[in-house]
């Protein structure tokens, strides 16, 4: 009853922001909130909104298993923030761009435009769907399933509660909420890292000095390449990721395409970027505190922190579930209007019906509740690993059209586009399997870096030089 209370306390809250925020409601608002968006407050939402329910959970439980060697990770994340912002903001706002998959219209024809939103909507709904599923998990099994609560209305509910805050505002509305969300989260994760060491006896001193004296504590891996925790291919793999999984994002560029102007954009990005560091050390940190707790000598991964919530008094519960619902709702909710501003622009084309729009958002919802209870019956860990697995692979493909449209002149044969983008994953994954029985070598995030590779050159083998086109056609 009281993670039920805290839940519907946060919402009230979180609807009284929004209903401050949510402006006109008109298109323009939903897609772009006006371009009007202070830089210093789409920085701090920022952190919120990429910062998910599950990360919080995970990166705890993480040192387990690789120490505190995904730091290198969060350091390539920032060099990654830089050259998003000094490379394809300046080319978004250039172009004054809403949807960045139009620029691979611009560049490289009609296919790679409608490629490249597919793309992006069959993995942001299905990764945001199973982060999703991960926290409303915890909400059912910390409150509602002692209620006789079915899982099936827990996910309504939730879902529901980020289509009432949204629906309207959009962009406009999320950029003033994630900067609630954000402080909740960060604070949150103070209060239980401090509530931990409150618990094995320790001052915030001394529990600084029993992470850094842990043998857990550890984050440069040079054991060299085969290792998938090596410092240099985890930094250069952070890079990477941001590049793609931001950089060539919709959901994660969105709100960054609002600010007033490309210099505070930039600002905003590399603000934020740097922020991802300290917030992931606190995480990492506070991992190797509740490996030292006595009571969950027996737990590992995920289910560290669940575990020691469980454990815990109200005070925690309380602070945990504001923690994981605003790392959640903020995370999803941007995930969702990413989803609506792609399908309205980039496959629909029509920015200006509004009724389209709420229209889509709606159906979105739906489905997105649809996928997590679908998740939620099949049960099966091996099947969610596997969808995990393509939705990273999906970004692959996107990595390789946006180098290819930035690096080259050339313009790929439109009827291939597709052919190569869905061809790409599949021999990386095989490529992958290969590696993996024959060699003593395991892919890593570096695995991002093949696919785009391969697409890249799969669209190389398929298009033509432009300027040879040109030539010819002068002749």
């Amino acid at each position: 009853m009281v993670v039920l209370l805290t839940i519907i306390v946060y919402f009230v809250a979180l609807l009284v922001v929004s209903r401050l925020a949510s402006g006109r409601g008109c298109n323009d608002d939903f897609f772009r909130a006006g371009r009007r968006s202070p830089w210093p407050m789409v920085a701090v939402g920022m952190v919120g909104a990429s910062i998910s329910g599950v990360t919080v959970v995970s990166v705890p439980g993480m040192v387990q298993t690789s120490q505190m060697t995904y730091l290198a990770v969060c350091l390539g994340f920032v060099v990654g923030y830089v050259v998003v912002a000094m490379v394809l903001l300046p080319l978004y706002y250039r172009l004054g761009l809403t949807s960045i998959y139009a620029y691979l219209g611009v560049r490289l024809g009609r296919s790679a435009h409608a490629t490249g939103a597919w793309f992006f909507l069959l993995s942001k709904l299905t990764g945001a769907a199973l982060k999703f599923y991960v926290v409303c998990m915890i909400v059912q099994q910390l409150a509602l399933e002692d209620l006789g609560v079915p899982f099936e209305a827990t996910v309504a509910m939730m879902v529901g509660l980020i289509w009432v805050y949204s629906h309207r505002g959009g962009i406009a509305t999320l950029v003033r909420t994630d900067v609630m969300q954000t402080v909740c989260l960060v604070v949150a994760l103070v209060l239980i890292a401090g509530s931990v060491a409150s618990s094995l006896g320790l001052s915030v001193g001394e529990a600084a000095k029993a992470v850094s004296g842990s043998s857990l504590s550890r984050m440069v891996d040079l054991s060299g390449w085969q290792s998938p925790h090596y410092f240099w291919k985890q930094l250069l793999s952070g890079v990477f990721i941001v590049v793609v999984m931001t950089g060539l994002d919709q959901d994660m560029m969105q709100k960054n395409l609002t600010c007033r102007s490309l210099r505070d954009a930039q600002k905003d990005m590399c603000c934020y970027g740097l922020a991802f560091v300290p917030v992931n050390l606190l995480l990492l940190g506070l991992g190797v505190l509740l490996t030292m707790h006595p009571a969950l000598a027996h737990v590992s991964g995920d289910a560290l922190l669940t575990e020691y919530v469980g454990l815990s008094a109200t005070p925690v519960v309380v602070v945990f579930t504001v923690g994981i619902v605003a790392a959640s709702f903020s995370s999803a909710d941007s995930a969702l209007a990413s989803l609506t501003t792609c399908y309205c622009l980039d496959i629909r084309r029509q920015e200006a019906n509004e009724r389209l729009r709420r229209r889509v958002h709606a159906v979105l919802c739906l489905l997105f509740v649809v996928v997590i209870v679908v998740i939620r019956q099949v049960n099966s860990r091996s099947l969610i690993d596997a969808v995990y697995t393509l939705v990273g692979y999906t970004y692959g493909p996107l990595l390789g059209l946006f180098a290819f449209a930035l690096a080259t002149r050339r313009v790929p044969r439109g009827r291939w586009v597709p052919w190569v983008c869905v061809a790409s994953p599949l021999l990386c994954c095989a490529i992958d399997v290969a590696a993996t029985q024959w060699t003593n070598y395991r892919f890593g995030y570096e695995l991002l870096m093949l696919n785009g590779a391969i697409t890249f050159l799969g669209l190389w083998l398929s298009s033509q030089d432009t300027r040879w086109a040109e030539g010819q056609t002068a002749s």
